[in-house]
């Protein structure tokens, strides 16, 4: 027992010391500093499941807490792991030395040491070895470490019971590296995304200490309906396997598929290596545009997926992947096999349309009505009772001064006479009307077709387009559409005799004055 007491007294902490203190500028978040106790806490149960489960039983789980006390600036991960054992202490607490076997979630042989020394100075492991008679302590004050250029850390060693078996992380005064409260709530979601693939193993457990719960992934419903071109079909659920083979034991594997319902933060890919996930935890998906499109695409809202790669190095960090001279071919090989027939992703992906029904509808019309006939209630009355400035239709300047921001002309046939009609967007803030349009018409000298030029005018400066328009401008086609419908549908209503002013100027001082919402 003393020999076995005194066979740890200090581990030697060489290479050159001060590379601890460089080890909190990495860049690192919260959830993947984390992460890197957690890949230790997996890894020790992995490698040592026969020895747990022979002396804890069949239905041993490996249980991780995480712990945060912001009174005292701490987080603390403590696992019922199989500990650092005597072997493994002195390499453990090294930087950079790589454990004898690296084909598991522990490889470089940095990732404790980095992460608490990004989170904090201060720090300490608290392990017990299975089947080890003693418990270890080792303390690290980097701030000292460095200063005294510190080659050897004391460890203390105290009695323990050799059937006990666990390690304790404690990181104290973390200042600034403290989660707030709502990076809290992003740890926990960014962790269970992480981990999914463990969690549902059942053997895994994540525990939340602040509230006591486990860490439970919400698994993804799939689209299940018939093909967006054949909607007469029968229902398929639209979901592949694939496997993508790019030699020297280089593989991409998993599966891809539409979400049942869109989601602009959380569908996308998701990719692991080794189960454990390396890009797209939570709502920081992988969604590159070659496969996704843009922001507003169907596909970038529906499509998901989980891809295990194997053969690809990983940054040292574990959240990138290093593609190297493949990244063009991998998106390349994706897209096409989400394109193969019979089951094409991406094409369901932008024809399918989900069909409300009265639950679904119903919060959203519910909150619709609320609000626009409150702002009725307040505005609408003043804005239709006034008669005034009814003598003209707004009209369309001569072009010069503001520039359209857009501009596209287009020719279609009504009534047997030719209309041609242009569509501006305009960014001036001197125009009071959302819409404005002006109408003529042209005798043809060669032909017998009359021609009606509409020039139709939209307003980006309008507080109405500026409410509703989205963060993105996402909803500028929906504005146009609206504004190019009415411009039309007044011109013909003033080709059939009647007078399109008063409506025109009730639309224009209703969506300024009453129905632009609240711009506070």
């Amino acid at each position: 027992m003393d020999t076995l007491l005194q066979e740890v007294p200090s581990i030697n902490i060489r290479p050159e010391v001060s590379m601890l203190s460089v080890l909190k500028h990495l860049n690192y978040k919260a959830w993947f500093a984390v992460a890197e106790f957690i890949d230790n806490s997996i890894q020790s149960y992995l490698a040592n499941e026969d020895a747990l489960r022979e002396l804890g039983g069949a239905d041993f789980k490996l249980r991780i807490h995480i712990g945060l006390d912001a009174t005292a600036g701490r987080i603390e991960i403590c696992d019922n792991a199989a500990g650092i054992s005597l072997a493994d202490f002195p390499r453990a607490f090294r930087p950079a030395e790589a454990p004898p076997d690296n084909s598991g979630l522990s490889e470089f042989g940095m990732g404790m040491k980095a992460a608490a020394c990004w989170f904090t100075d201060l720090w300490q492991v608290r392990t017990k070895a299975l089947g080890e008679p003693v418990e270890r302590i080792v303390r690290f004050n980097i701030s000292d470490i460095v200063s005294h250029k510190t080659e050897a850390i004391l460890v203390e060693e105290v009695p323990a019971a050799p059937a006990s078996h666990y390690t304790i992380i404690t990181l104290e005064q973390l200042g600034p590296r403290f989660p707030s409260a709502r990076t809290q709530k992003k740890l926990k979601d960014h962790l269970t995304s992480i981990y999914r693939m463990f969690l549902r193993r059942e053997d895994v457990e994540l525990i939340w200490d602040a509230d006591g719960r486990t860490l439970e992934f919400a698994e993804v419903a799939i689209l299940d309906a018939p093909p967006g071109n054949n909607p007469h079909l029968p229902s398929v659920e639209w979901k592949k396997n694939l496997h993508l083979d790019f030699g020297a034991g280089r593989t991409i594997s998993g599966f891809a598929a539409l979400r049942a319902e869109g989601s602009t933060t959380h569908a996308g890919f998701a990719i692991f290596r080794r189960d454990r996930l390396i890009i797209g935890s939570d709502d920081e998906t992988f969604r590159p545009q070659e496969i996704f499109g843009n922001t507003n695409s169907y596909r970038y809202q529906r499509l998901f997926g989980e891809l295990q790669v194997d053969g690809f190095d990983v940054t040292h960090t574990k959240d990138g992947v290093k593609w190297n001279e493949l990244e063009h071919e991998v998106l390349e090989r994706l897209r096409a096999i989400l394109e193969e027939e019979p089951l094409n992703l991406l094409r369901q992906a932008e024809q399918h349309r989900t069909r409300q029904t009265r639950a679904s509808a119903k919060p959203a019309a519910q909150k619709a009505t609320e609000v626009v006939t409150n702002d009725l209630k307040q505005s609408a009355g003043p804005v239709l009772s006034d008669a005034s400035e009814l003598e003209f239709i707004p009209q369309v300047p001569e072009q010069g001064g503001f520039e359209p921001v857009s501009q596209r002309s287009v020719e279609i046939l009504v009534d047997d006479k030719r209309w041609q009609i242009t569509l501006r967007m305009m960014l001036n803030p001197e125009v009071s009307e959302w819409l404005r349009f002006s109408n003529e018409t042209v005798s043809q000298l060669f032909d017998d077709l009359e021609e009606h030029r509409l020039t139709v005018d939209v307003s980006l400066a309008h507080p109405f387009v500026e409410q509703f328009v989205g963060p993105g401008n996402e909803n500028t086609e929906l504005m146009l559409r609206f504004a190019t419908a009415i411009a039309v549908a007044l011109t013909k209503m003033k080709h059939s005799g009647a007078d399109p002013r008063l409506p025109l100027h009730y639309i224009n001082r209703l969506l300024r004055d009453s129905l632009s919402g609240n711009l506070q």
